[in-house]
């Protein structure tokens, strides 16, 4: 199998490398907007080279991989589709909600798979935290809080072109959310805040926010976001029932200290990353979507699944910029 990558800033390099250790992938292929840095990457990394992107789509590769700047990835998964690639796309599929539901309508009509990546689908503990949830052992579910909590800001370059924060970093709790417990999103109340460096306020972003979801079932999900947790890279997510709780993230590498005398857990070290966190999980994800290329199994995690999750991020950033409860029927879908 000969997969292509487009791409090759920190997470495409990355995805690249881990494609290349696959033993269900025969070749990769990467190309750049910046072919010095497409070369750069190919020699570091003993793959195949491509001097643009459409030279990369006309070389017969069996699957593609999207891992460019978030302005590339509509065009982009566009001209896959048009193609009939199998095509790997990292979140957000488009950077806005109108781009998102064009291309979610086009992949519906296409028979061409798409895989988005969200990865914490294929990380072990959310995955056992769906099973608990599906066998019924915690019985109905009544609340869950969710945190994603970057342990230091991104570049003062990226802000301006993230999407703010929630549809940067919650979007994946959103999406976890829905995965875990199988439910929508019926209404958010969201706000934020800023304690940390002025370009979040200058880009009209918060560097930490919250929010309460209220889902179709009833239950409440209370959901934060920090661009500044020196403790180190906090994901987690708690699911509690009638008869029980279970949590994600609650390990050794937690990003906390007790404040409880005689207390020892955990005992670290902290993550310092996301691409640390999940590593195993960035392994699973890409092995399914070389199967989905393959057309051995069906998409994991759809367009469809994106425009959902970016929905519940468009409802909490007009809650924030408009103080108020924000019903997910006001957000535009299909």
């Amino acid at each position: 199998m000969r997969i292509g990558l487009a791409g090759v800033g920190r997470i495409g390099a990355f995805h690249a490398e881990t494609l290349r250790d696959l033993d269900v992938v025969d070749e990769v292929v990467v190309a750049d907007i910046f072919a010095d840095a497409a070369r750069a990457v190919a020699d570091n990394l003993d793959v195949g080279y491509a001097p643009d992107v459409e030279a990369l789509l006309a070389s017969g590769i069996d699957g593609f991989v999207i891992t460019t700047a978030t302005p590339a990835h509509a065009p982009l998964l566009r001209r896959s589709l048009e193609l009939g690639i199998p095509t790997f796309c990292e979140k957000p599929v488009a950077a806005t909600l109108d781009d998102t539901i064009e291309l979610t309508r086009l992949a519906a009509a296409a028979v061409t798979p798409v895989h988005v990546g969200f990865q914490r689908r294929f990380d072990t503990g959310y995955r056992n935290a769906k099973a608990a949830v599906e066998s019924g052992e915690l019985g109905f579910i009544h609340t869950i809080r969710a945190a994603t909590h970057d342990q230091s800001p991104p570049h003062v370059g990226y802000i301006p072109t993230s999407g703010g924060i929630f549809r940067d970093c919650n979007v994946h709790d959103f999406d976890a959310v829905r995965f875990v417990t199988g439910r929508e999103v019926e209404t958010v109340y969201a706000t934020g805040a800023n304690k940390g460096a002025p370009f979040f306020a200058e880009a009209r972003d918060v560097d930490t926010a919250a929010a309460v979801l209220t889902l179709d079932d009833g239950t409440l999900v209370l959901v934060s976001s920090t661009r500044y947790n020196g403790g180190g890279h906090d994901v987690r997510m708690e699911v509690h029932g009638e008869k029980g709780a279970v949590a994600v993230g609650l390990d050794d590498s937690f990003a906390f200290r007790s404040a409880e005398e005689g207390a020892d857990f955990p005992h670290g070290p902290p993550k310092w990353s996301f691409m640390e966190r999940f590593l195993p999980a960035y392994r699973a994800e890409l092995t399914a979507f070389a199967g989905v290329a393959r057309g051995d199994t069906p998409s994991p995690c759809t367009v469809a699944d994106a425009l959902a999750a970016f929905r519940v991020a468009e409802a909490c950033e007009l809650s924030r910029r408009e103080g108020r409860v924000v019903r997910l029927e006001e957000v535009e879908d299909l």
